[in-house]
């Protein structure tokens, strides 16, 4: 979907930020103070049965608000930023339509900069190069093709870790299809001017790293005390998933499908599953800090809620329902 074919979207809320910053807490206290319908922004929540290790929203906490885009995908299958654009900027207009506020919540921010940006005629996964590239890395490992990336796109490379498979795969599939390097196809996207700017982008930052690491390692224990290892083990009974799948790379997923595969000791599973979750949150925060459009909340100090609440209800006030969009 090319920016310039992107219809300009209906205003809305977003509320992003990294792993355990305390986003579900903060969308469902705007929601006791707006009548809102929450469209989720993080790609693991796409997936059925994988709820423990997502942090899934409660049952309880669907039932108190509408929630959207959570258990749309089996884990078979892949869902991406375009998919994400279409189904949110649908969602929206008929969250309008309803009369209630969109509210879109979550930690996948090229999601979140997709929907606000709109997207560039990148190319379409292709399983076929996509099977070459999984192939090449099982031989030579993700950090050589981390090497080969660098050489035909390096100003791509030099933002992915060496390990970080999902991104290194794209990046050199995008190349290998069209012959042109990932980072063309951002650099177009970021010179095409913006189709909307519509909304209120809410961002959860801590002031101390340690207070989100605290909480990261808090949220591990609370997943393998409550059952993550059996939901991985019975995504792994199932036969036909695999590591390589873009669920099972998602975050605490590789890592205990690793330790059963390995016969990892827990103590080796935690820390490393602690540690790949704190990886994960400093790359949301480098891609937030990408977004100047933020509205910063330290979600850290006190009072972080009441600052939420407060952005919101101005943002309200000056968009209300009744405006022609």
């Amino acid at each position: 979907m090319a920016r310039s074919e992107t219809q300009a979207i209906p205003f809305y809320l977003a509320l992003a930020g990294p792993t355990a910053s305390g986003k579900t807490a903060a969308a469902l206290e705007i929601a006791r103070h707006h009548d809102v319908e929450i469209i989720n922004v993080d790609s693991a929540l796409v997936y059925r049965g994988m709820d423990i290790g997502t942090a899934k929203p409660s049952a309880q906490e669907r039932a108190a608000v509408v929630h959207h885009l959570i258990d749309i995908r089996d884990p078979l299958q892949a869902y991406s930023a375009a998919e994400f654009v279409r189904d949110a900027s649908v969602l929206i207009r008929e969250i309008h339509a309803r009369g209630r506020l969109p509210l879109l919540v979550g930690g996948t921010m090229l999601y979140f900069k997709a929907l606000a940006d709109g997207l560039n005629d990148m190319p379409p996964a292709d399983a076929v190069v996509r099977a070459v590239l999984s192939a090449e890395a099982e031989e030579k490992g993700w950090p050589a093709m981390h090497a080969q990336l660098a050489l035909v796109d390096p100003v791509t490379a030099q933002r992915l870790a060496p390990a970080d498979s999902q991104r290194i795969q794209r990046a050199l599939e995008v190349y290998r299809v069209s012959g042109l390097p990932l980072s063309h196809f951002h650099a177009q996207a970021a010179q095409t001017p913006a189709s909307h700017s519509d909304s209120l982008l809410i961002s959860l930052e801590p002031n101390e790293r340690p207070w989100l690491h605290e909480r990261i390692a808090l949220r591990f224990d609370n997943m393998l005390a409550g059952g993550f290892l059996d939901e991985v083990r019975t995504l792994r009974a199932r036969g036909d998933l695999h590591i390589d799948l873009p669920s099972m790379r998602c975050v605490g997923y590789r890592q205990a499908w690793e330790a059963l595969e390995s016969f990892w000791p827990m103590a080796e599973l935690r820390d490393k599953g602690i540690f790949a979750t704190r990886q994960l949150a400093k790359r949301q925060i480098t891609w937030l800090r990408s977004m100047p459009q933020r509205h910063i909340v330290a979600c850290d100090a006190e009072g972080a809620l009441s600052h939420v609440l407060r952005l919101v209800h101005e943002a309200v006030h000056n968009k209300p329902l009744s405006d022609d969009q």
